[in-house]
């Protein structure tokens, strides 16, 4: 024996259009690596399965009736949740609001469902790392059309920030879509020294991930 096979990733499947979640249910459990653990067609009820069956990844429709997406995302793994659920939202409007929106609410990760199959899987298992799944398209268009809209309300003193200048220009370049290797061609210095950086950034600030470094970027009025 070479070693202990690996638990599948477990996922909560949450769309109320039953072909398209059947579809997605059928992508997912052909995978095996990914196990389906559940399904269903609403937002309360995805809190509900979500909290009792405790999946890896809830991939999670925005518009759904009794709660929407948005709703459940957030009592799943916003803001003071204890214990909180891994979110991937997917979903047929690609709105920067609602991107934005699901972001806030705690989702670690947005796609759209007309991505193609090997993008969900890829989705799936990038948020059950841990990591986070923002497509830099999707972040450049945020920060060109709506961070201006999100700036008013939650802007805080500079003085409150407690990142050094040098992290505060990684954090910029985080939030304008840049990955690590980006990063570190852009300010000469290595993708290690970017990971180092990263990650100081994300203890100094209570962070989760990427993500949320991104979505405190447009409420702290950091990207211009």
């Amino acid at each position: 024996m070479s070693g202990q096979a690996t638990e599948p990733i477990r996922v909560l499947v949450c769309d109320d259009q039953m072909l398209i979640r059947t579809g997605l249910v059928t992508i997912i459990d052909a995978q095996p690596d990914l196990e389906v653990a559940g399904e269903c067609g609403d937002g309360r009820t995805a809190v509900d399965l979500a909290s009792r069956l405790r999946p890896d990844v809830v991939v999670m429709d925005i518009r759904m009736p009794v709660l929407d997406g948005l709703e459940a995302t957030r009592l799943l793994a916003g803001a003071g949740v204890a214990d909180p659920v891994k979110v991937l939202v997917v979903t047929t409007f690609n709105l920067d609001e609602y991107v934005y929106e699901a972001l806030r609410a705690g989702a670690s990760g947005f796609l759209l469902k007309d991505a193609p199959p090997a993008q969900l899987l890829h989705g799936i298992r990038t948020v059950a790392t841990g990591a986070a799944l923002l497509d830099p398209e999707v972040t450049r268009r945020l920060v060109g059309r709506y961070a201006t809209r999100i700036r008013p309300a939650d802007t805080t003193p500079d003085d409150s920030n407690p990142l050094t200048p040098r992290e505060l220009e990684v954090l910029r370049l985080i939030a304008d879509g840049f990955s690590n290797s980006e990063i570190a061609a852009a300010l000469v210095i290595s993708p290690e020294t970017v990971k180092t950086f990263v990650s100081r950034i994300l203890a100094k600030l209570q962070l989760r991930d990427r993500v949320q470094a991104v979505v405190y970027a447009y409420r702290h009025g950091l990207v211009i």
